[in-house]
């Protein structure tokens, strides 16, 4: 790599992988992952044109958390990149909190306010922010910004923010936030290119995978969505059980003796795809599965899937598209054709042939309601959103 503009990083902390990439302009010059952090770490990583690149050797000093990952990844990036610099490093936050309606430049204030909300996000914030404080006190001069998936709600009316409690605790910052946000901006910035006739309109973009919510959209921006308080709510997702009468909680406490801790571990990791089968928590599993269990499983996901979309539909006063994305959303046509099955009372009407196709535009010509499969770039919106924060 030689010449042209200025890079910037993009990275997504999990518990045990650390993936990144690099970008100029809106080009993907380099991408990556660490995987089996803490275990047994392997590096992968790919340029430009999708060719291995020799990654870093992981047996000579093998990092035991994603934050040591990335410090060692740094050095190793420096010495690709033949003289050109990282202007900037974009991270994923997943929760930015009621303060924050765009991307950040990190400070260690910051940083200390981001991790008061982790409670609100056990499985993604602490993971997300530990590598950001490992670069901030070992390379100082590399400006970091925190890209939150909270922010594209932000716009979302107070009476759609607002919980049925006292009116102290929204006070407290109690109140919905939504999640999967840097997704759902992406797919309105393509709108206009992929969908133009509904760009404007009544859209809900339903980003399915290992974790799944809904959108809906008028004029591009968000007006409701399925998550809320925590990215714990909503649709059943691979591990977590989404929405859920609270009574529950109570009664696992109270009744069966089950300690806080217990309860987030069945919430949060036991829950979702993989507690209704008792099989995985791999959407691809539960298809190729001939087992009872993992078609109900499916049946519990589409049936709550459609039941949600129509609900943002009614918050929209109607429907004009429906947007597919994400890894169960982008690639399972059978889960789509279900769930669009499920929705032909608001008139979307299936291209049988195009959804197995995994073409872009999935509905039929004449259909009211329009479905399009596009295909969600986070880790490119991260980019674009450093850059903005930065001026580059």
């Amino acid at each position: 790599m030689s010449g042209g503009a200025p890079l910037i990083g993009v990275v997504n902390a999990g518990s045990s992988s650390l993936k990144f990439a690099l970008y100029e302009d809106d080009t993907r010059m380099l991408s990556g992952q660490v995987e089996g952090i803490g275990v047994r770490p392997a590096m992968s990583a790919r340029s430009a044109n999708g060719e291995p690149v020799p990654g870093l050797d992981m047996g000579r000093t093998p990092p035991a958390t994603p934050a040591d990952a990335l410090m060692a990844l740094l050095p190793w990036l420096r010495d690709r990149l033949g003289g050109r610099w990282i202007a900037a490093i974009g991270h994923r936050v997943v929760h930015g909190g009621p303060n924050h309606e765009g991307p950040q430049r990190v400070t260690p204030a910051l940083l200390d306010e981001l991790a008061k909300l982790s409670a609100l996000a056990p499985l993604h914030q602490p993971h997300n922010l530990a590598p950001i404080r490992a670069a901030l006190a070992g390379s100082p001069d590399l400006p970091q910004v925190a890209c939150f998936d909270t922010a594209f709600h932000r716009t979302m009316p107070p009476v759609v923010q607002a919980f049925a409690l006292p009116v102290a605790c929204m006070a407290r910052g109690i109140r919905r936030y939504g999640f999967h946000g840097l997704s759902y901006e992406y797919i309105a910035s393509r709108l206009p290119d992929v969908a133009p006739g509904i760009a404007e309109g009544k859209v809900i973009v339903a980003h399915l995978g290992n974790g799944a919510s809904l959108c809906a959209m008028q004029d591009r921006k968000s007006v409701a969505t399925t998550m809320g308080f925590s990215a714990l709510d909503g649709l059943p997702m691979g591990t977590r059980c989404g929405e859920l009468d609270p009574a529950v909680v109570l009664h696992l406490i109270r009744s069966e003796g089950m300690t806080p801790e217990q309860v987030e571990d069945m919430l949060y990791r036991r829950s979702g795809m993989l507690g209704l089968s008792g099989i995985s928590s791999d959407f691809r599993d539960l298809l190729a599965s001939p087992d009872p269990r993992a078609r109900f499983a499916l049946s519990v996901f589409v049936h709550r899937v459609a039941r949600h979309i129509g609900s943002l539909a009614a918050a929209l006063g109607g429907l004009d598209g429906l947007i597919f994305t994400a890894g169960v959303g982008e690639n399972a046509a059978p889960v789509r054709a279900d769930i669009c099955k499920a929705c032909a009372w608001l008139g979307l009407e299936l291209d049988a042939e195009a959804n197995e196709a995994r073409r872009g535009l999935i509905s039929r010509p004449g259909s009211r309601v329009v479905a399009h499969v596009i295909p969600t770039d986070e880790n490119l919106m991260i980019a674009r959103q450093t850059r903005a924060v930065l001026g580059t």
